[in-house]
């Protein structure tokens, strides 16, 4: 059973959905074919030798399944599962609470652990390397330290910025995956499953329409699933068809790319307004209302692995591809991208 340390912010029925919706095991899991094995490998290492398993780091845009890695890796070891984000950790003495409650071989699980503040960190050092908690006793002259053996435990970190991870606490990780967009057969084999789970006929072309917008991400698909599934419920007899998700997809202003309102936002004011770029990131963000930190997170990393985008010294600068798709005349003018590509950048600044 997983213990969640923060309270989450999701509605209890989306909660119940998203825990039915998970896979369990890792051979439930699809896609993520390199990491399946690699981390296959691992557990089972280390079950053969009885000991914990190494310490784990997660990092890849949002929404691909990290968190749901995490639950799969405490049901492969059999061990139990803590849970808690880094913005929540806001004190040693918190950090330092969530260790000592920890038993022989549990699995503690940090959501957006780039996000740890120094202090934090310096607790987390001798509780990753020497399963040791070093606390001080009393203040000036007659303060003591005492260090608390901890069990042996496993950290499971995940973030959408590894850059922004500090390099003392990601070289004590002894295994670092990356997570990476999925291709479109194992989408439609995760919209699949979730429609059979939630007992909703669906049409191999219902389900590869969803699928296809479903931006690489298993989270936005299943998001989709569910917003098409409501309007068949709504406007058709149930089921969904090719037409009623082409219908219910446009509505929601999805494109058949899975562009958003936003993602057209972003493109259409780089191109409009500022002649395809090159533009900052923060005066994109400012044209179009949004924090920097949701451009960089959510929209540009599938912008730019549909190459979109691209990042250049001076800014971000719309491609050929972003102008065709929003119909706009592509100015010979324009400012070409470097000579290497940087469609498939999903980090960093």
């Amino acid at each position: 059973m997983a213990e969640r340390t923060i309270s989450p912010h999701n509605r209890p029925e989306e909660v119940v959905v998203d825990a039915a919706l998970r896979p369990r095991t890792l051979a439930e899991m699809v896609g993520q074919d390199r990491l399946r094995e690699n981390l296959t490998i691992l557990i089972q290492a280390a079950l053969s030798r009885g000991e914990a398993l190494d310490h784990v780091l997660l990092y890849g845009p949002p929404g691909l399944g990290k968190t749901t890695l995490a639950h799969v890796i405490s049901n492969e070891m059999g061990a139990g599962l803590k849970i808690s984000a880094g913005p929540a950790i806001e004190r040693a003495g918190d950090l330092a609470a969530i260790l000592t409650n920890l038993r022989q071989g549990d699995i503690l699980f940090i959501d957006e652990v780039h996000r740890l503040g120094r202090a934090v960190e310096e607790v987390l050092y001798p509780a990753m390397e020497d399963y040791a908690l070093d606390i001080v006793v009393g203040k000036g002259p007659s303060a003591r330290s005492i260090r608390l053996k901890l069990p042996r435990f496993t950290l499971v970190g995940a973030t959408t910025r590894l850059a922004l991870m500090t390099a003392p606490l990601r070289t004590r990780f002894g295994a670092v995956y990356r997570f990476d967009f999925y291709e479109p057969e194992a989408m439609e084999q995760i919209v699949k499953r979730a429609a059979s789970l939630l007992h909703v006929p669906a049409t191999p072309d219902g389900v590869a329409e969803i699928a296809r917008r479903g931006r690489g991400t298993p989270r936005v698909g299943l998001r989709l699933l569910r917003r098409v599934r409501d309007y068949a419920q709504v406007k058709a007899d149930g089921a969904i068809t090719a037409e009623i998700a082409r219908d219910a997809l446009a509505l929601l202003e999805v494109d058949e790319l899975g562009l958003d309102t936003l993602d057209r936002q972003v493109l259409g004011r780089l191109i409009r307004d500022f002649r395809g770029g090159p533009v900052g990131l923060e005066t994109i963000a400012a044209a179009v209302a949004e924090e920097s930190d949701t451009i960089m997170d959510v929209v540009e990393p599938y912008l730019l692995q549909l190459g979109f985008l691209d990042r250049t010294p001076r800014g971000r600068v719309a491609t050929r591809r972003a102008y065709e798709h929003l119909g706009e005349p592509y100015p010979e003018t324009a400012e070409q991208p470097p000579l290497f590509n940087q469609g498939n950048q999903v980090a960093g600044s």
